[in-house]
């Protein structure tokens, strides 16, 4: 397997089990994963979406995010548990499906070489993180594993029984 085979086969397993879960959860978009709040599916799911979005237009294209007018209900730490805040569930996970087919189709692009060419408009201090190519796919693949815990404690938090994915 060469390095984008790892890449794409990571980010279909990531988005797997992410999905999996976010699929169960459209009945209670906005079930909080503890009693003292959280990330709830709706923001999980429209944070990833806003993220992959950014990171492959702005990091890898160096052009603006189509969905910059996303940024302030899912780049922060403000959670709303107003679901009217939102677009609805149903247009997220689509969008969810348009990004990541547009995602693999920039990086069927790409060769080794370029995952080692400096990303666009990287901060200095996201270098480390996000400064090459490489780097912000690294981050794609890992993204949705990152909140998968949240997703799956909201589950729990609504009395659902784990799910195997």
């Amino acid at each position: 397997m060469n390095t984008t085979g790892f890449i794409k086969h990571t980010m279909g397993r990531s988005k797997h089990f992410m999905t999996t879960l976010l699929l169960d959860m459209r009945d209670a978009p906005v079930k909080q994963p503890t009693v003292h709040g959280g990330n709830h599916p709706l923001w999980v799911l429209g944070h990833l979406v806003y993220t992959e979005s950014n990171l492959i237009h702005r990091m890898v294209l160096g052009i603006a995010n189509p969905l910059d007018d996303w940024k302030s209900m899912f780049d922060g730490d403000e959670v709303s548990m107003d679901v009217h805040r939102y677009p609805p569930y149903e247009v997220l996970l689509e969008t969810f499906e348009e990004v990541r087919t547009h995602t693999l189709s920039i990086l069927d692009g790409l060769s080794d070489e370029d995952l080692d060419k400096p990303s666009q408009n990287c901060p200095q201090s996201w270098v480390d993180l996000l400064g090459t190519v490489g780097k912000v796919f690294s981050l794609v693949m890992l993204h949705p594993a990152m909140h998968v815990g949240q997703v799956a404690d909201a589950r729990r938090a609504d009395g659902r029984r784990p799910l195997i994915a």
